[in-house]
């Protein structure tokens, strides 16, 4: 009875997502239907369930395995219509549990095998992205990702084309991918490039590598956001700094358990980035191969961690401060969602 009671709580509050990802995030029968509009062969009967080829389990033993499962999808996402559907989708996944804001990554590098240039496949992922907003009032903003495992030169054209839709559906750029096997040190000079051009930069760290990929992150690269960060109860001086700068850390819990990024739910560090006063968000990371929701983070974290439906407050309210937007459109942002955890009768714990 209490968990039918939490849901319908959590089920009213407004919700921000802004670490979720698009190839990880593409409903199993639109994989379906996209293999049969493009001709492509799947490796299994049309019938069958494709869950094992989409979806990371409990069997999963790291980052990378679970990354395992995106090759899977990427043959089918290199055309215009298959982008521009599945980021649709996406907002559309999104508005069905109640989020007002979402920021969608995705690496053009793994979408121009068929012949797309990497402005295209960035305007077609917009694209998607515009007409889902139209359509679900959802807001939702693209962030270009470069891949550690790429050349320099590779990335480097990823920025440039970023940088030229900044303000124009992309809203950031991301560094992702192995991070164990290629730390960000390793890319420098391409974040400096980032910067130069005015392109606020958050990078995955602190998650298939230790605290000091976190330092390096927001010291060196110029990182304003985190991707995941949960590694950094590892060292205490980094946790601190990265309280001190206010940096928020984009986590995802159940990927996080998923990739043993945290060892398991008693382990989960939200309760001290409460205390500590970092500025923790919560996210979903993969729709698909985490088989989760944003509404579904926040219940576990209630269940599994004991945090309340206040501090959930807190955490989407940090979400909206967080956001990689105009100022006066972030101004908008935090005040829907003040009205929002008002109009739900939860005051967000301070």
């Amino acid at each position: 009875m209490r968990n039918i009671l939490v849901r319908e709580q959590l089920k009213k509050l407004p919700k921000i997502d802004l670490h979720l990802h698009l190839d990880g995030s593409v409903l199993p029968n639109t994989l379906r239907e996209l293999a049969k509009e493009q001709g492509k062969e799947l490796p299994v009967e049309a019938g069958s369930d494709l869950t094992p080829w989409m979806l990371a389990d409990e069997s999963c033993t790291s980052l990378k395995e679970y990354l395992s499962k995106f090759a899977f999808v990427e043959p089918f996402l290199q055309t215009p219509e298959a982008l521009e559907r599945v980021a649709y989708e996406v907002v559309a996944q999104s508005a069905a549990q109640g989020c007002r804001y979402i920021e969608v990554r995705f690496a053009p590098l793994l979408h121009i095998k068929g012949g797309l240039s990497l402005e295209e496949a960035m305007r077609h992922t917009i694209h998607g992205l515009r007409r889902g907003e139209r359509d679900f009032g959802v807001k939702a903003r693209g962030i270009a990702i470069c891949l550690r495992h790429d050349s320099y030169e590779r990335n480097e054209q990823v920025i440039l084309a970023a940088a030229k839709l900044h303000g124009d559906g992309i809203a950031a750029v991301d560094l992702a991918g192995d991070e164990a096997s290629f730390p960000p040190e390793l890319h420098r000079s391409l974040f400096a490039l980032a910067a130069s051009k005015g392109l606020p930069i958050t990078i995955h760290a602190g998650e298939a590598g230790g605290a000091q990929n976190v330092q390096e992150a927001i010291e060196s690269l110029g990182a304003t956001r985190i991707g995941h960060g949960v590694r950094i109860t590892e060292n205490p001086a980094i946790m601190e700094m990265v309280r001190r700068t206010g940096t928020p850390l984009e986590l995802c819990p159940l990927s996080n358990i998923q990739t043993k990024a945290v060892s398991g739910w008693d382990a989960y560090p939200i309760k001290a980035f409460l205390a500590a006063g970092i500025q923790a968000t919560i996210n979903t990371d993969n729709l698909t191969v985490s088989g989760t929701t944003i509404g579904l983070e926040y219940e576990l974290l209630m269940e599994k961690c004991g945090v309340t439906l206040e501090e959930i407050g807190r955490l989407i309210l940090n979400s909206a401060h967080a956001a990689f937007l105009e100022q006066e459109e972030k101004r908008q942002l935090i005040a829907d969602i003040e009205q929002g955890l008002e109009a739900a009768g939860v005051k967000p714990v301070l």
